[in-house]
């Protein structure tokens, strides 16, 4: 009888042991899939990083230009600015000798009449 009890524990120890073998190559299998899919993470992780540190470089170079862009628009309105003015100083000018001119003109005519007035 202690050999049947034997060949029992025996029999249950072997179905105990391949349970267990197959739940450890399960959990294996399980531990690689997850192993490939954090590593496929990783690497699209780093891709994304990389991309981003390109964007990046752009976004500071497209920046500096926009400074320069402003500074050269600053720069011209600055230079518009004076130009105008300059030019609201030449028209007013030029309505001075306009009037003044008209003014010599008509002194001009008054003493024509004057002079051959007295003719």
């Amino acid at each position: 009888m202690e050999e049947a009890i034997r060949n029992r524990i025996i029999l249950i120890l072997s179905l105990l042991t391949a349970i267990l073998f197959v739940a450890t190559i399960g959990s294996c299998g399980t531990a690689r899939r997850q192993r490939l899919a954090r590593d496929k993470e990783m690497a699209i992780r780093l891709d994304f990083e990389e991309k981003v540190g390109a964007l990046e470089k752009q976004v500071a170079s497209l920046n500096q230009e926009l400074q320069l862009v402003k500074t050269a628009a600053d720069t011209s309105g600055k230079s518009l600015a004076q130009e105008q003015l300059a030019s609201q100083a030449l028209k007013e000018e030029l309505q001075k000798v306009t009037k003044l001119k008209e003014t010599l003109e008509d002194d001009l005519k008054d003493a024509l009449v004057k002079g051959k007035s007295r003719k």
